[in-house]
């Protein structure tokens, strides 16, 4: 038996939560919802929940506290959504750069590394004024730097790894069921 199997079926069964993480980009929030719809769960955009809780945007919140602030209010979202049965969570990119992050994403869930690459990120982010990191010169940069800085956190937390290349929302919806189906 896998790491990954054995895991997987040492937390909460077949009913774990699935927690999805990976760079901005990636199409977290958007398998996230379908993935619940399809698994009947609740689902949570942990950065849609600090943005309800603080009535500001993620771009106001890293302006106004800078982003230790953001991710001090990050990791308290985290810890109380984490905690929650069978659900669905999307990430924020950076929700795996603190280590009581990971260690609450990879013990109480089923992480899914949704795994893009520079070339989508890039694509998929164009324009979004949503994104503060991205907010320079350079973003294909900056989203370089942060895909080399983060891959190796994504690939250290995940139970699975779904690359996300030529695959509709549908196919890495099924993909992703069929691994919980198979983990579980």
């Amino acid at each position: 038996m896998s790491e990954a199997t054995s895991t997987a079926r040492a937390v909460n069964g077949g009913a774990r939560s699935v927690f999805l993480v990976g760079c901005m980009g990636a199409g977290k929030s958007t398998v996230g919802r379908q993935l619940a719809r399809s698994l009947n769960r609740a689902f949570f955009d942990s950065d849609r929940v600090i943005e309800e809780r603080t009535g500001a945007t993620i771009p106001l919140i890293f302006e106004r506290e800078g982003e230790s602030g953001f991710r001090e209010r990050e990791a308290q979202v985290i810890d109380e959504l984490t905690a929650q049965p069978a659900i669905v969570l999307a990430t924020g990119g950076g929700a795996v750069l603190l280590p009581e992050n990971r260690a609450h994403l990879r013990q109480r869930g089923l992480v899914v590394y949704l795994e893009a690459t520079l070339n989508q990120l890039v694509e998929r982010t164009r324009g979004d004024r949503s994104r503060p990191l991205l907010m320079n010169a350079d973003p294909r940069e900056r989203l370089q730097e942060l895909l080399q800085q983060r891959d190796p956190l994504y690939r250290e937390v995940s139970h699975l790894i779904v690359p996300t290349a030529h695959r509709t929302v549908r196919q890495l919806t099924n993909l992703i069921t069929m691994e919980l189906d198979r983990l579980c």
